[in-house]
């Protein structure tokens, strides 16, 4: 069971740190802390464009999302943060909560002042962007989540045991691998690293079910897995219902169709997406608002 609980908390920085290894960093135009609600954020800022706040995976950092920042942050501003304890930002005192990163994001943006960005968040980061467009929904103009959903029961049964068992125990024999060492690199206190596992581990053993919520959501939203992701394919469908989409035909004019999005990426994982080229090809249009699509019935006489 440990070693399958290792490769489940530590196969996505592995994936990241094995791309990292060959992507060329670009500095950021901006970057610094910013104090909020007795934690000190860490973010960076790459491009010019209309905002768009980009969040990363559990255990991992903006870093993660090196090998695809370049195509994001052509055409938008991208805002990027490293969330509660993870990265240059530290864990501090209080528990891990989606809610509260939530509340966390808001401000941050408020204090660097865009009123309205679409977001991109993936995993851990995707549940911090559906707070924060569940408790600030004025804030966030397009959504994007890459592999999180919405309710614990989502996830294959086998994985809840596994996330269960994360915690500090696990800290000594991480010490080699190359997600401990990209933490012990950067964060404001490295020996805080099994506190981080525990905290965690206390996150993901908490029942969540946030359908009624799903619901109240106002904003284009775009759901985004991998074929072979962690989530059941019975909860990515019923999340897209809970959206309003999958629920009819789209109609020959398309007349039908949800304005949101549900994409399902061929020959990826959890634990590779948010470094796939395919991930910003797939996003871009949707945070743009466009959809590059003409119906059928549109093609009548041309040739």
């Amino acid at each position: 069971m440990k070693s399958m609980l290792i490769a489940f908390a530590f196969a996505t920085a592995l994936h990241g740190a094995a791309a990292m290894a060959q992507v060329k960093q670009t500095a950021p135009s901006k970057s610094g802390h910013i104090a909020v609600n007795g934690l000190n954020y860490y973010y960076e800022i790459h491009g010019r464009g209309e905002p768009l706040l980009l969040l990363h995976g559990g255990l991992g950092s903006i870093d993660m999302f090196r090998p695809v920042l370049p195509v994001l942050s052509k055409s938008r501003r991208v805002i990027a943060v490293d969330l509660q304890g993870h990265g240059r930002t530290a864990l501090g005192e209080r528990p891990i909560s989606l809610v509260d990163m939530g509340d966390d994001m808001a401000a941050i943006l408020k204090k660097l002042g865009p009123a309205q960005v679409d977001v991109l968040g993936y995993s851990l980061g995707g549940g911090v962007a559906f707070r924060l467009a569940v408790q600030h929904p004025a804030m966030v103009r397009r959504l994007a989540m890459v592999s999180a959903g919405y309710a614990q029961d989502g996830f294959y049964p086998e994985m809840l045991p596994m996330q269960a068992q994360v915690g500090a125990a696990m800290a000594e024999h991480m010490k080699e691998t190359p997600m401990y060492k990209s933490y012990s690199a950067v964060a404001p206190k490295p020996e805080d690293f099994p506190r981080l596992l525990d905290r965690m581990g206390e996150h993901m053993r908490k029942p969540y079910d946030w359908s009624e919520d799903v619901k109240k959501l106002q904003m284009p939203v775009m759901l985004v897995y991998g074929d072979s992701d962690m989530y059941r394919p019975e909860h990515i469908v019923r999340f897209y219902q809970l959206l309003g989409g999958g629920l009819k035909d789209a109609g020959w004019g398309r007349e039908h169709m949800s304005r949101n999005r549900l994409a399902i990426l061929p020959d990826l994982t959890h634990y590779d997406i948010f470094l796939a080229p395919e991930l910003p090809r797939t996003v871009l249009p949707f945070l743009d608002g466009k959809s590059g699509k003409e119906a059928w019935t549109g093609q009548e006489g041309k040739k």
